[in-house]
């Protein structure tokens, strides 16, 4: 297969980083998810635990695929300092919920692309969201749908938990996990046509 452009490979199976993608007319020649460990380092700060982690999962599909461009990114929701869960049990979410009702808290995503000749650009998008005081009904609801599985702070921002949101300030699109701006200033810094 013969390409313009480098190939572009996924270091991601989310699909909703592949969704994000489309609307930006961008189709990865390949989807290829790097699993790593996601436990935090003793101390480690939100900012630098989102970027660690997206260049991690970037140099390890890299190393499967030289030449290629390679896109990675990690989604964070810390509540001050404390890095909250991707939760994996419905007392995970419900924990994270309780937690953010009726208070702000931060989305991190760290965004990495490294370009055919191994060097590696990085950006970070923090957003800002505040979350109305929920109630246990509501929360229990929210469970019973399930949308949490897996969801960095227990909720998917582009499903019902928007109803949670009292006000956003940031990058939507980083918020559901790949914000579009730098992910296009990204690519196009490392000769991807966007």
């Amino acid at each position: 297969m013969t390409h313009a452009h480098p190939p572009l490979v996924l270091a991601s199976a989310s699909p909703r980083r592949r969704d994000l993608l489309a609307q930006i007319h961008i189709t990865p020649d390949a989807i290829e998810p790097a699993e790593r460990d996601e436990t935090p380092l003793r101390d480690e700060l939100p900012r630098a635990y989102a970027l660690r982690l997206a260049r991690e999962k970037a140099e390890t599909v890299r190393q499967r695929h030289p030449g290629a461009i390679i896109l990675a990114a990690d989604t964070v929701v810390a509540c001050g300092r404390r890095i909250l869960p991707k939760a994996e049990t419905e007392s995970d979410a419900r924990s994270c919920l309780e937690l953010l009702s009726g208070r702000a808290h931060r989305v991190l995503t760290g965004v990495v692309v490294i370009d055919r000749t191994g060097h590696a650009r990085h950006r970070l998008s923090v957003s800002r969201v505040s979350f109305a005081r929920l109630h246990t009904d509501q929360i229990a609801h929210y469970l019973q749908n399930g949308e949490w599985r897996g969801k960095a702070g227990g909720y998917a921002i582009q499903g019902y938990a928007a109803s949670f949101v009292r006000q956003m300030a940031g990058s939507y699109s980083g918020v559901v996990g790949l914000p579009l701006f730098e992910t296009a200033a990204l690519l196009r810094a490392a000769d991807y046509p966007v």
